[in-house]
């Protein structure tokens, strides 16, 4: 069984117990109180690469990161340094999140807010739009292709973006065929956990004109960024580097860099 495999044998047993102790019809009931939407998709087509600030305690690959965090501190930190957005990771056993984190997050900043865990039932949506999230997380690998098709149509009946990985050309092509208009390529391989960030160089050249690109993982500096402007990729999602810094906010603003000048320059 490889790490992936786990991962989601975890999550449906967290959606069951979850389920139990919180029915989906009393979420369903909620969502007439569900805060205002912050257009994701919207934030990561501005001018440059948009950056997409990533709020975890710990991963599977790193171990503990940042034990303890506060959520309200960090996502105000990223907000205040220019992030375009926030991913915030609600997997428990793995990465020490929870739903609850959406909520405070919500309540700390105005950025729109990606939730990223591995969706394997409706459920996991429902909870996405009560709790806060803006947008969702869907991982090809993870899922069979109708089964991510039905998830992906019922994100977008909630009013959830969605944001659809891929490491792959197989997987590109299956995200392709279900019509994603959002597409993250996740340089690291879910099943060994290794990081090889070719991998975003060589898949953007099978994506249509017109989809957004969001690379993702093992990004920790302007330079890699200005290297995936080159290409053309929208969006970057960084993690562990901003969590691991001393100020989060200096640190999202050296990744932001020029593109924070470009936003407030002043039309002659």
């Amino acid at each position: 069984m490889s790490r992936l495999d786990e991962l989601v044998d975890a999550a449906r047993q967290s959606v069951k117990e979850r389920s139990r102790a919180v029915p989906k019809e009393e979420l369903r009931s909620r969502l007439e109180t569900r805060a205002d939407d912050r257009p994701f998709k919207e934030a990561l087509v501005r001018p440059g690469v948009s950056v997409i600030c990533e709020f975890k305690r710990r991963s599977p690959s790193a171990g503990d990161i940042r034990a303890g965090a506060e959520v309200s501190e960090i996502v105000g930190a990223y907000e205040r340094g220019g992030a375009a957005a926030l991913s915030v990771v609600t997997e428990s056993s793995s990465f020490g999140g929870s739903v609850e984190d959406l909520l405070a997050a919500r309540a700390a900043c105005g950025l729109p807010i990606l939730r990223k865990d591995f969706i394997v039932d409706p459920y996991q949506l429902l909870e996405a739009a009560v709790f806060g999230a803006d947008a969702v997380l869907l991982i090809v690998a993870a899922l069979e292709p109708r089964h991510l098709s039905e998830l992906h149509a019922e994100a977008h009946s909630l009013d959830l973006d969605t944001l659809v990985e891929v490491h792959d050309s197989d997987d590109l092509e299956v995200a392709l065929e279900i019509g994603v208009d959002v597409i993250g390529i996740n340089n690291r391989d879910l099943r060994s956990l290794a990081v090889d960030i070719a991998t975003t160089d060589e898949l953007i050249t099978d994506v249509p004109a017109g989809k957004t690109v969001v690379a993702e993982s093992g990004y920790s500096n302007r330079e890699e960024i200005d290297e995936l402007e080159r290409i053309g990729v929208d969006a970057v999602l960084v993690g562990e580097a901003l969590m691991r810094a001393q100020d989060p906010e200096q640190a999202v603003r050296d990744l932001c860099g020029e593109m924070l000048t470009r936003e407030h320059e002043i039309p002659l």
